[in-house]
């Protein structure tokens, strides 16, 4: 399936509408999660699995931003 420049519109869009009902808070708190998650396993020696749940965090708070983004400035 190939996307045209004006479905590719419509699929923004409608993703951009569905994202903005997302509360901000809820890529915080995902975010705020995930390093507690990493850190408790750290201490319990879990250091390869521990790196991995770190690394979400920036991904939440870069979801967030484009979240807030969305809600502020609007979507075309």
């Amino acid at each position: 399936m190939t996307l045209t420049t004006g479905n590719e519109g419509e699929i923004t869009k409608k993703i951009e509408n569905q994202t903005s009902k997302v509360p901000s808070t809820l890529f915080l708190g995902a975010a705020l999660l995930s390093m507690g998650i990493s850190a408790a396993l750290k201490c319990m020696m879990h250091d390869k699995t521990a790196l991995f749940v770190g690394q979400w965090v920036a991904p939440f708070l870069l979801l967030g931003i484009y979240n807030k983004i969305v809600k502020t400035e609007g979507h075309d």
